[in-house]
């Protein structure tokens, strides 16, 4: 039987944001441009997935949005749904708990689960990760402070940090 997921959408100063949810947690949070992405994502994590629209599911778009506009810590008590592997959910649980506003480097990440050498893995799970901003993946950055690889785009990535920045000033 399918999992029946509730989906909005979201206007922000990066894009339009889909989001996706079911019974008080986040399934998935992308860019529209990457509805196809998350759907297979939500596919491999989940197998048959059915979106219904509905307004501001469980308040998660009010959330999404008191974000972006100057609330950088509302993001914080958004539960999410659990997916992926062992070491995925790990290193999601990890971003989880970098602070907004600060950032931390994929080898310093791989240090803090127990997993040095697991530069390359930390950077793949944070590509695979399903929840977009709220698994604050753009937080990660390169061991020389160089702003690298998010799936969403470097220019989304620059503005997730800067705004983060400012918010908290």
């Amino acid at each position: 039987m399918p999992i029946q997921l509730q989906y909005d959408t979201l206007t922000t100063p990066i894009g339009t944001i889909l989001l996706a949810a079911k019974d008080d947690l986040l399934y998935a949070l992308d860019f529209s441009e990457y509805e196809a992405r998350m759907k297979t994502l939500l596919r491999r994590y989940y197998g048959d997935v059915t979106l219904v629209k509905a307004d501001n599911p469980y308040g998660l778009t009010t959330q999404i949005n008191q974000y972006f506009t100057g609330n950088i810590h509302a993001l914080d008590s958004i539960r999410t749904a659990n997916c992926g592997t062992d070491f995925q959910q790990q290193v999601w649980q990890a971003l989880r708990a970098i602070a907004p506003a600060t950032t931390l480097s994929y080898a310093a990440l791989a240090k803090q689960i127990a997993n040095p050498k697991a530069v390359r893995a930390v950077g793949m799970a944070n590509s695979k990760n399903p929840i977009a901003i709220v698994v604050p993946c753009h937080r990660v950055i390169t061991s020389n402070g160089d702003i690298a690889g998010y799936a969403g785009g470097i220019e989304r990535k620059e503005w997730l940090l800067a705004h983060e920045k400012r918010m908290a000033a």
